[in-house]
């Protein structure tokens, strides 16, 4: 199965043991709904024609909330995944502008060409290319580096070929088809586009369209039904799948929450894939997400430390008073 960096592997490191009181915070899963609603994200599947912005604008008129955003805009005639995060969870929009993306596109060939050149230029595509912006690119128009993380061949009918295409935030689909197109020297166009994946979010059983969030809202308004909006709605530590973790003990939570950097002897455990300088997701023993902070160790350092800061805050996402302060 094809990758993208946010399916890395990564092993817990056990620095201490320590037991969470049930009295304060809680599983992300079982957040009362209200609270749920303020920290959730949608995993939406965007239908071609609106624009994401418009779409995020209907989720507000939908659920009666102020305030959403969407993690990676899409073109208004490209359909797929859309994560919009709601209300409180809008802080998190920002961590998933650089994640990877995957996209399902059809190339259309303007000549013919066989097999064996098609896949030979799909495998030189793969790794890291140079795009210059197309046109009608909201970014300036100048080359950049851009990793491809797979470039697969699904399907081949005549000169209609679909692909399945891994990459680094800020790829131009269409441009890399015209790219293939001129490598290939039939020239090719994009022909339809929808997006799979963005990061932790993808094509599953979590991906809801409009209809299902309007749907679950209403039973849980009207009948009190919560399974429905939660089936459509999902905990904001969604997000931060892709972020290596560290599991805090609860004395030290609130700290975190009122700003305070990381210091060594909050930390309970340690993922593997840390270095100083990357961003960590700062997490409850309840799985709850505290915060967004920046490494100033690597994992092992982490590990070993018995002083110092481990990492400074970037976002801090759980309310001051959702645990006891234990400053002194």
């Amino acid at each position: 199965m094809s990758k993208l960096p946010a399916d890395e592997k990564r092993e817990v490191l056990i620095k201490a043991t320590d037991f969470t009181d049930p009295e304060y915070g809680c599983d992300p899963e079982s957040r009362p709904m209200e609270e749920h609603l303020k920290l959730g994200v949608i995993n939406l599947d965007k239908p071609p024609g609106p624009t994401s912005h418009e779409v995020v604008s209907w989720i507000k008129r939908i659920m009666h909330i102020k305030k959403a955003g969407h993690g990676g805009t899409l073109d208004p005639k490209v359909s797929g995944v859309l994560p919009v995060a709601l209300q409180s969870a809008t802080k998190l929009t920002q961590t998933l502008l650089p994640s990877g993306k995957e996209y399902v596109a059809v190339m259309h060939l303007h000549d013919d060409v066989s097999s064996e050149d098609l896949e030979e230029v799909l495998r030189e595509f793969e790794g890291e290319i140079v795009q210059k912006p197309p046109v009608r690119a909201s970014v300036k128009r100048r080359p950049r580096k851009r990793e491809i993380y797979y470039n697969e061949l699904l399907e081949r009918e005549g000169r209609e070929v679909l692909l399945r295409v891994g990459c680094q935030a800020g790829t131009y689909i269409r441009k890399l088809c015209h790219d293939m197109g001129q490598a290939l020297g039939s020239g090719a166009h994009m022909a339809e586009l929808r997006r799979t994946r963005v990061g932790s979010f993808e094509e599953d059983e979590s991906l809801a369209n409009l209809h299902d969030l309007a749907d679950g809202y209403s039973f849980w308004k009207e009948d009190g039904l919560e399974r429905p909006l939660r089936d459509v709605v999902l905990p904001a530590e969604k997000t931060v799948e892709p972020f290596p973790k560290v599991i805090i003990r609860d004395g030290a939570v609130d700290a975190l929450c009122r700003g305070a950097s990381l210091a060594a002897p909050g930390v309970l455990s340690v993922e593997t894939g840390i270095r100083p300088g990357s961003m960590l997701a700062e997490m409850t023993l309840k799985g709850e997400l505290i915060a967004l902070a920046e490494a100033k160790m690597d994992s092992e350092e982490i590990l070993e430390a018995d002083h110092g800061i481990v990492a400074e805050p970037e976002r801090v996402v759980m309310e001051p008073g959702t645990y006891p302060s234990e400053w002194k």
